[in-house]
């Protein structure tokens, strides 16, 4: 479900994206080396990188790892971040066109990231890039609704005050779109990955979603409110848990 403005909306929220946003889980490395015999030899695309949140696991492994990332703010902090990384190379670029060479990586991953894609261009390009019909990895962080009083409350401030939250949450992806995509069966396993937050640490994260009201929007102040309103309800001790699925999808691209 490609946004128009999926290249652009985060720019006002790098700094809260790379303070708040989790990464991804080393059992998500794990799981890849045991089902799919993923390795450091590998040379992964990580497409819609952003901040590097993903490129980071693949980099702890000793992969080589090109970033594909469009967003110009978001790619010049991963380069920050990951300026000590000699395997890390930031590409300006996109899912459908990633400008990397032909027959070029072992393996694509996409976190955070696929449902803003337009998924059949991607798919071609994938296709192409991809040596020896590697593996694609789709992952995502997904906060868990119904798994705590304080989680409800959170999903439905969202859905209350989200500028267009329920057209482009990434949860809006069906089977048969996943299936349309790999052409083929795929694997999904689901992750622990929760977080911790004090209440600047909750209002970061909420500030991080690209559709939650900005500084200036009418309803910016009352989402600050109601936010401030969950952790006074739900703290413990100064902390709230924001609790999140990691979903890694995975499989090879058929027909």
């Amino acid at each position: 479900m490609p946004a128009a403005d999926a290249q652009s909306r985060f720019s006002n929220r790098v700094a809260d994206y790379v303070r708040s946003r989790p990464g991804y889980p080393p059992a998500a490395l794990e799981l890849l080396k045991k089902e799919i015999g993923f390795s450091p030899t590998m040379v992964v695309a990580d497409i819609g990188s952003g901040t590097g949140k993903s490129s980071e696991l693949f980099l702890g492994n000793g992969n080589v790892v090109c970033a594909v990332e469009p967003n110009a703010e978001m790619r010049r902090a991963a380069e920050t971040i990951l300026a000590n990384s000699p395997n890390f190379h930031s590409i300006d670029g996109t899912a459908e066109t990633t400008t990397l060479p032909d027959v070029s990586v072992d393996a694509v991953v996409a976190g955070q990231a696929f449902h803003w894609f337009d998924a059949a261009k991607a798919r071609s390009e994938f296709r192409r890039i991809l040596r020896g019909n590697g593996p694609v990895i789709l992952m995502w962080n997904t906060p868990k609704e119904d798994s705590t009083p304080f989680m409800r409350g959170y999903i439905q401030l969202l859905r209350t005050y989200g500028t267009d939250y329920k057209q482009v949450v990434h949860t809006n992806l069906t089977k048969e779109e996943l299936q349309a995509f790999y052409g083929g069966p795929y694997e999904y396993r689901v992750l622990s990955n929760d977080q911790l937050f004090d209440r600047d640490g909750l209002r970061s994260r909420l500030m991080s979603s690209s559709y939650v009201p900005p500084s200036g929007h009418p309803n910016h102040e009352v989402v600050l409110r109601e936010v401030d309103r969950l952790f006074d309800e739900h703290n413990e001790g100064g902390k709230v848990r924001f609790v999140i699925d990691t979903e890694v999808y995975f499989g090879r691209l058929v027909g």
